[in-house]
């Protein structure tokens, strides 16, 4: 099939089968005597473990050596199992981050709603948002991305 076909058969598009193709995610087809990417039912099951894979939270880098495992024979039920415990445990920690951050967010919405706007004097700065706030580590949990997650 060409690359259009088993774009369309795995929802992937025709710039991503060959960008895998160039990380090494998906082996080099065979072509046809015009030069075409001739690809077999085997490139539509390796698109659609990444794809899957990818939807649990694995980089392309760790997919990539399950990918390595199997092609050397080797099982990945081990490899593929530490992996999804490291995710579980950095999503873990974030949700963490993130219920500190909204208690935070919290208060200081009360804090806002309990202060005189005519009370405020400063030209520069909102007496809401005040220097306390900028000791703590707010904006950090606001932004901050999963720990071994890249964004």
């Amino acid at each position: 099939m060409k690359i259009g076909e088993l774009a369309r058969r795995t929802g992937t598009t025709t710039k991503t089968i060959r960008y895998y193709e160039d990380i090494g995610l998906l082996p080099e087809p065979a072509r046809t005597r015009n030069g075409y990417r001739d690809y077999g039912d085997e490139a539509v099951d390796r698109l659609s473990f990444i794809r899957d894979a990818q939807a649990t939270g694995l980089s392309l880098t760790e997919i990539d050596s399950i990918l390595d495992l199997r092609s050397r024979g080797e099982t990945t039920c081990e490899h593929v199992t530490e992996l999804l415990g490291r995710h579980l445990a950095a999503l873990d920690d974030h949700i963490e981050r993130l219920q500190t951050t909204r208690s935070k967010l919290a208060e200081l919405t009360e804090r806002a709603n309990r202060l005189d706007p005519a009370a405020c004097s400063d030209p520069i700065r909102c007496q809401t948002i005040s220097h306390d706030l900028a000791d703590s580590d707010l904006s950090v949990n606001i932004h901050a991305a999963p720990a071994g997650h890249p964004h």
